[in-house]
């Protein structure tokens, strides 16, 4: 519980919590403990350079949890929101596959929902804690797939399980959370997430 309490207190009070996962990355913890093991595998998880050219998916998950950070104040729920940027694509690392050049992590999330589970139950006993942060990782993927327009869209499975609101918000930091985001990327983000709030609301009141 010490390091969980440790990790709660930087998430919540930091405005750059990643400064402190990137020096505590120096220690060796994420390379021998598990399960903080299965952050450190996010290092090594290589990530499309069209999406996200700023590398792996530690360095994604880093600039996700800013991005949070800066806006905790908006959600409902602000120690959810922070543990879900932090574990939100641990589903990547056994997801992940380079084909043909192409670098693809299809059920991450879904996969991701387990594994953060798993890292969960491991240092807190909170068992609503648990599922709330689960089930926002589990969803993160539907911004994309319902403005897309994608078959994996689900949104009323998505709307009974957790806050339409507060998928939106780690949503739009997961997509800010990226390199080379100029002002024009970061007001395209923005309008996505618009569109998929309305599309979610346009759907459950017909």
């Amino acid at each position: 519980m010490q390091m969980f309490d440790e990790f709660d207190a930087h998430l919540l009070n930091d405005e750059k919590p990643s400064d402190y996962f990137n020096e505590l990355s120096k220690t060796g913890l994420f390379n021998e403990g598990y399960p903080y093991t299965l952050l450190g595998d996010l290092m090594n998880v290589p990530q499309s350079p069209k999406h996200h050219p700023e590398g792996s998916v530690w360095k994604h998950t880093m600039l996700v949890v800013n991005n949070a950070a800066e806006r905790k104040h908006l959600s409902q729920n602000p120690k959810v929101l922070m543990w879900s940027a932090l574990l939100h694509d641990l589903g990547k690392a056994p997801a992940t596959k380079v084909t043909k050049g192409r670098i693809t992590s299809y059920d991450h999330d879904k996969m991701g929902e387990r594994l953060a589970a798993k890292f969960l139950k491991e240092v807190n006993s909170d068992d609503e804690f648990i599922h709330q942060v689960t089930k926002m990782v589990r969803w993160h993927m539907q911004i994309l797939f319902v403005t897309k327009g994608l078959p994996f869209a689900d949104i009323r499975k998505m709307a009974a399980e957790v806050s339409i609101d507060e998928v939106a918000l780690l949503g739009l930091c997961d997509r800010l959370g990226r390199g080379d985001m100029t002002l024009d990327k970061k007001l395209i983000e923005e309008k996505s997430i618009l569109t998929f709030l309305e599309k979610c609301h346009n759907y459950l009141n017909h």
